[in-house]
């Protein structure tokens, strides 16, 4: 029931044909890229506006939404332009995990193998049976079992990676194995990790910019919003295939291990039951990110570095800057209100009162506290109206009795943005969007 609704919800949302319409690839370099209206896109010049309010005021420094491949919309905050180059942070990570799979597919690394085979015997502080049982696919997947009791979780000598747990028996975002990815890719390959992603991705893709700095990536936005164009059209650029190991690419976006269902190969994931988040030694029950559409799979990074690649709606989200509040790893709450207002941008007419064949009206919409549900045909049977977010859960429901009188559904304590009723009398089921002010 709740892929139907979100089906339907996407389907409106982006006023797209059955196919989805091809990708655009900008030219290699920094300067000429194709746009897309917003206007044709349907978005409300003043629901834009208030998106790039809230950006400013949560510290953003570069913004992108790319629609089919075109920018949609650019914002750059400050002295802070293009041109400027920023950190990844954590959202880096993704790119790694990229490259592993291409270093795995030339067959220069196995990530079913001992990360030793890699780094040598000692790597770790780790008694030597125990050591080794930490493949690479325990890095990708932070399940190395290593101590995250540690004063610095960035700490790569074997001191400071001491055993806890077997691998794979437990998930915890322990920054250091990761840190060693780019060392096992390195010796794999016998090249420098930056020079392998030039190769590998950089140049392929047309990256005017990018660098790893002691573990970071650091690149323009448009460099960041290229690598999501091309995660976005599944390893392929214009044509040219980067990674052709379907198994992996669809293992590195999809839950990898039943620790942390939110997590693939470095790569967060919404849509899913539950998440566990850096820092935090529990489950937490629920989806990632609510209000982004649920095939979302995204790099996160600290103090809110963005890219949310989003294949439902050909659309890729790049958002560079500080904190928005505080200092935080990975995931926030600036990332479910991000996607409020991008699933908001949708312009709306002004309240109208809405008649269906099934006898049933629908009014105000947009509404800001309470809707008008009326049935003006006579009904011998009860009705259900049930309200969905935009995620599809159901977050409401009701069964009438008296189902020829007027139902008064109360949004008042409901966040603004977009969401789905469905109404079922004897007469059918009756489904559309709702719109809270």
């Amino acid at each position: 029931m709740k892929h139907i609704f979100l089906l339907l919800f996407l389907i409106l949302f982006s006023l797209s044909d059955k196919a989805q319409t091809p990708l655009y690839y900008p030219p290699a370099g920094n300067t000429t890229w194709d746009t897309i209206s917003p206007q044709n896109l349907g978005w409300c010049q003043e629901r834009i506006d208030t998106l790039f309010n809230y950006l400013e005021l949560k510290n953003s420094k570069g913004f992108i939404i790319l629609k089919d491949g075109k920018i949609a919309l650019e914002k750059y905050f400050g002295t802070f332009t293009k041109d400027s180059l920023w950190y990844w942070a954590s959202a880096g990570k993704t790119l790694t995990a990229f490259l592993t799979g291409i270093a795995q597919e030339e067959g220069a690394l196995d990530i079913q193998q001992p990360t030793a085979t890699y780094l040598g015997q000692g790597w770790t502080n780790a008694p030597p049976e125990k050591e080794a049982l930490i493949k690479v696919w325990h890095q990708l997947t932070m399940t190395t079992g290593l101590d995250y009791n540690v004063n610095d979780l960035n700490c790569t000598d074997p001191n400071c990676l001491t055993y806890l747990n077997d691998a794979g028996t437990f998930w915890y975002y322990h920054n250091a194995p990761y840190l060693l990815i780019g060392d096992v890719i390195a010796s794999a390959t016998g090249v420098s990790y930056n020079a392998y992603t030039n190769s590998k991705v950089k140049t392929k893709t047309g990256m005017s910019s990018g660098i790893w700095l002691d573990g970071v990536f650091y690149s323009r936005p448009r460099d960041a919003a290229r690598f999501g164009l091309m995660m976005l059209n599944k390893g392929i650029w214009n044509g040219d295939t980067l990674l052709r190991d379907t198994a992996y690419y669809n293992a590195m976006i999809n839950t990898s291990q039943s620790l942390n269902q939110s997590y693939g190969y470095l790569w967060w994931l919404n849509g899913k039951s539950s998440y566990r988040l850096p820092g935090v030694n529990i489950t937490i029950p629920g989806e990632l990110i609510p209000s982004a559409p649920e095939d979302t799979y995204a790099g996160l990074g600290k103090n809110d570095q963005k890219i949310y690649v989003v294949p439902s709606m050909n659309m890729v989200v790049v958002r560079f800057g500080n904190a928005a509040d505080g200092s935080n790893f990975a995931l926030s709450g600036f990332d479910d209100n991000l996607w409020q207002r991008i699933m908001d941008l949708e312009c709306e007419s002004t309240a109208i009162t809405e008649t269906t064949p099934d006898g049933v009206k629908i009014f105000p919409n947009p509404g800001n506290n309470v809707i008008n549900i009326q049935f003006t045909l006579p009904l011998n049977k009860s009705a259900v109206v049930e309200l969905y977010n935009n995620s599809g859960q159901l977050i409401y429901g009701e069964v009438l009795v008296d189902g020829s009188a007027t139902y008064k559904l109360n949004i008042g304590n409901q966040l603004p943005g977009m969401y789905m009723y469905k109404v079922q009398t004897e007469k059918g089921i009756l489904t559309g969007k709702l719109v809270v002010e």
